[in-house]
């Protein structure tokens, strides 16, 4: 049942001209005549004039109606309702958005990874350096770097236990998300007062991706970084941060065939390193002796969100 409010103005009824409507909307004049006239959305009170005023009523329906079609409603199947059930329309519109936008960015999430992955198979590091920048651009750096790389490079990797693609392929895949990253790290604004985080991988690891992810997203949330690279010595790693004044140390081990020597070289690691440097360790390899690694004073990471928490304390100078 329609209950739009008919308002009869007179010196006792508060009222709005269509100006303030507008600005309080975000709607302009124009559509708020097309939608009063064409579709009934309100029933304004008019001056003895002639003026129309609109009611509180009246603005509180049309930024209903105006949330309603941002939504993707047609005001013609809407304009009809009652503010009660334009309200519940609204909020039942709101409350699924985030998922409908999750959704969406999945799909353009697998879209652009088939299509880098096509320029993979064909060793086409020009065309998959365009498709990482023209994501980069569209999503930011973040979305980049904590959803299509590792998507990518997962799906990279599945690829070449299969036999799709060879060692080849993956290092044009990771040679051309490492120059993306790098080149986004060092456009990044340097904050007043930040530490410094060494970043790098241990003796016997050579992936350098998951070190180069691990640094973007520190870089986001302010840390200097300065990164060594992969296959790093533990004496080496201990003389770096030393001589730059390291204020955190974070690795990345992917894979091991020798889960017990990683275990003990990061133990000596730790031992060497002042108390006061803390080690924050990710990656496959690292979480198959999680609890060994724990055990000798190292933090161990599934995910960025607890790599970002282990290293805030860390973070700002005082």
């Amino acid at each position: 049942m329609n209950t739009k409010p008919t308002i009869q103005v007179d010196a006792a009824v508060p009222g709005h001209p269509i100006a303030v409507v507008a600005e309080r909307t975000g709607l302009s004049r124009d559509v708020l005549r097309v939608w009063e006239r064409r579709y009934g959305a309100v029933e304004p009170g008019r001056t003895a004039g002639g003026q129309r005023l609109y009611s509180d009523e009246d603005v509180n329906r049309f930024r209903l109606l105006a949330e309603a079609t941002r939504h993707g409603r047609s005001i013609r199947h809407v304009a009809g309702m009652s503010t009660t059930e334009l309200a519940t329309l609204v909020a039942t519109d709101a409350a699924e958005r985030p998922v409908r936008e999750s959704a969406r960015h999945a799909e353009s999430l697998e879209a652009t990874v088939e299509v880098a992955l096509r320029h993979v198979r064909s060793l086409d590091g020009t065309g998959l350096d365009r498709v990482l920048r023209r994501t980069l651009a569209r999503h930011g750096l973040p979305a980049f770097t904590e959803d299509l790389v590792p998507h990518l490079m997962h799906r990279i990797g599945d690829a070449w236990a299969t036999k799709e693609i060879t060692v080849a392929h993956e290092h044009l895949a990771s040679a051309a998300v490492l120059a993306v990253l790098f080149e986004a790290i060092r456009s990044l604004p340097e904050p007043p007062a930040a530490r410094k985080l060494l970043v790098a991988t241990p003796a016997g690891e050579y992936h350098a991706v998951g070190a180069a992810l691990a640094a973007t997203v520190a870089a986001l949330d302010g840390w200097v970084i300065v990164y060594l690279g992969t296959d790093v010595p533990s004496s080496d790693i201990v003389s770096a941060a030393s001589a730059a004044e390291a204020s955190a140390v974070l690795l990345s081990a992917v894979h091991t065939d020798l889960p017990e020597q990683l275990v003990r070289r990061l133990r000596a690691l730790r031992a060497e390193l002042p108390a006061s440097v803390p080690i924050v360790i990710g990656g496959a390899a690292a979480h198959t002796v999680a609890g060994q690694l724990a055990d000798a004073g190292l933090v161990v990471c599934d995910n960025f969100a607890a790599m970002r928490d282990a290293l805030a304390p860390h973070r700002m100078a005082t």
